[in-house]
């Protein structure tokens, strides 16, 4: 599978679990002999204020970090526009799901999710898309900027219990017939993250339900990822998703 990367995220740029060393490179140590990695592109300014005030990216601008989370958002955009195609993955930071038109919190500074569907939907690239977001935390950026739109639908998986999420996802999927579904994948709630309930495996399930879906719709899919902060165990969660959404 192609993997959006570069190697900008490697580098420290806040104070936040998101930033911490080490955490980029504990995943491209288990996914590396396996995908095809692609390096991201900067966003535009123009898809920044697509979806964001321009104060709001003035904020960021003056933060220091203006920079990298401009590459996040590029690199988002490349891996919707490439999963149209076949599945994609965007190994990508800052996150972005906290992010909302004119202010943001949890690590977030631009809302990557909604930066590329708005560009594909301006661009005529898309009619309709679906946002699973798996995150441990609920992305409330995402539901702001995206949530009130006829042709997206935000759905936060907030199932309590392992058997009880999987199964919400899978009846998500089933109803599902859009022509681009984007993953926001955080991957905190697994058992050694902090949220103590999914398994490794699960990641691979969710990702191959996903995939079956847009089959069905003749549509495509991608995943960008979100959190996810133990390091021992993110490497290994990423690459079950994105062997989830290969078919595998």
């Amino acid at each position: 599978m192609n993997v959006i990367f570069h190697e900008a995220f490697y580098e420290t740029y806040a104070h936040d679990p998101a930033a911490e060393p080490g955490r980029m490179e504990a995943v491209v140590r288990v996914i590396e002999p396996l995908v095809h990695f692609i390096q991201a592109e900067p966003a535009e300014e123009a898809n920044i204020l697509a979806v964001h005030t321009a104060s709001h990216l003035n904020a960021v601008r003056e933060e220091g970090v203006y920079p990298v989370a401009l590459l996040a958002a590029g690199g988002a955009l490349q891996a919707a526009r490439m999963g149209l195609k076949s599945p994609c993955f965007a190994l990508i930071r800052p996150p972005g799901h906290h992010a909302s038109a004119g202010s943001a919190w949890g690590f977030c500074y631009f809302n990557n999710m909604a930066v590329a569907l708005t560009h594909l939907k301006e661009t005529g690239e898309i009619e309709s898309a679906y946002v699973l977001d798996i995150d441990l935390h609920f992305g409330d950026g995402t539901v702001n900027i995206l949530g009130g739109k006829d042709d997206v639908t935000v759905h936060n998986v907030e199932a309590n219990g392992r058997k009880a999420y999987l199964e919400e996802v899978e009846a998500a999927m089933d109803r599902c017939r859009v022509d681009l579904i984007g993953i926001s994948a955080g991957f905190d709630n697994h058992l050694k993250d902090w949220g103590g309930t999914l398994c490794t495996e699960d990641y691979r399930t969710i990702g191959r339900s996903v995939r079956r879906a847009a089959d069905r719709a003749g549509g495509g899919c991608f995943a960008i990822l979100e959190g996810g902060y133990n390091h021992g165990v993110l490497g290994h969660n990423a690459l079950a998703l994105i062997e989830g959404l290969s078919g595998e």
